[in-house]
């Protein structure tokens, strides 16, 4: 009789061990989903900065198209040569970032599995660090492109604009600069947090 009642205890205790242990499985599997939720939403917000920032760039980069011609050409007298130049330097801006915004925008930051998520970050900033190898020497051959088409129109003119040109490059790679790297710190960010969810 004992051994009955203390089988029957043993049984009661085990199921409730195991509806307990089904409890415990169930919350966690809960909060597993709440975290993934909340790792996607901060993912696709820094994501989406980094998309906006993209599609200024590029939309920056076809409006100087027109604003360069009537600048240059129109104004200042430039060549035709310099403005194909410079329209063809800023169709290469504006395809390489649209290339790359693929590579955020296509990621599917929600749904999508998140080490191919990761992956797409980490390939989508090696070419945003990479793209200065060719950016940084494109600008500065622009540059001196632009001091030699005005010392072509006129020497005095040019030695003035050349101070111009200096003080805007200053300008320019400071913001540039900046922007870079807060988009690589974004990108780190969204890295960052899939491996931490991940390796949990």
């Amino acid at each position: 009789m004992n051994n009955e009642f203390e089988n029957n205890m043993n049984e009661t205790q085990f199921e409730d061990m195991r509806l307990q242990m089904n409890t415990l499985k169930k919350k966690l599997a809960e909060q597993d989903i709440i975290n993934d939720h909340l790792i996607r939403r901060s993912m696709k917000k820094d994501a989406g900065r980094i998309t906006r920032r993209y599609y200024i760039i590029m939309a920056l980069c076809l409006l100087v198209i027109p604003y360069s011609y009537l600048v240059f050409t129109m104004n200042l007298g430039l060549s035709l040569t310099f403005w194909i130049g410079t329209s063809i330097f800023m169709l290469v801006c504006a395809g390489a970032t649209y290339y790359n915004c693929q590579n955020v925008t296509s990621a599917n930051m929600m749904s999508g599995n998140l080490i191919e998520v990761g992956r797409k970050m980490a390939r989508a900033k090696k070419f945003d660090a990479n793209w200065l190898y060719f950016g940084i020497p494109a600008v500065i051959a622009w540059l001196a492109w632009l001091v030699w088409e005005l010392y072509q129109q006129d020497a005095d003119t040019a030695r003035y604009s050349l101070y111009g040109v200096i003080f805007g490059a200053a300008i320019g790679s400071f913001f540039g600069i900046r922007m870079h790297t807060k988009t690589l710190q974004q990108y780190q960010d969204i890295i960052d947090q899939i491996e931490d969810f991940t390796k949990a």
